[in-house]
């Protein structure tokens, strides 16, 4: 015959509880990279350039850029490596 189990207030408040922990230390949880691709916009500021110059860096390849539509996205990685200087 099959055993059955009960399930009592207390083992869904523990439940409950439990649940709650989980979701609060997912929510808490450091993120990775926020954002992981930039816009020129965000480019230009970060290391402090102009339009111009930052076309020269894409047209001679010190940049690598991705197109959506008309407008252009750079990793933020690499972004970050031509600020370490490892091009």
């Amino acid at each position: 015959m099959a055993a059955i189990e009960l399930l009592t207030r207390d083992d869904l408040q523990q439940f409950r509880l439990q649940l709650l922990e989980d979701i609060k230390s997912i929510i808490s949880a450091p993120k990775v990279q926020a954002n992981q691709w930039l816009k020129s916009a965000e480019v230009r500021k970060l290391l402090s350039i102009s339009s111009s110059t930052l076309q020269t860096l894409r047209i001679n390849g010190t940049i690598r850029f991705s197109r959506v539509g008309k407008i252009m996205y750079y990793k933020n990685d690499d972004i970050l490596k031509l600020l370490e200087g490892e091009n």
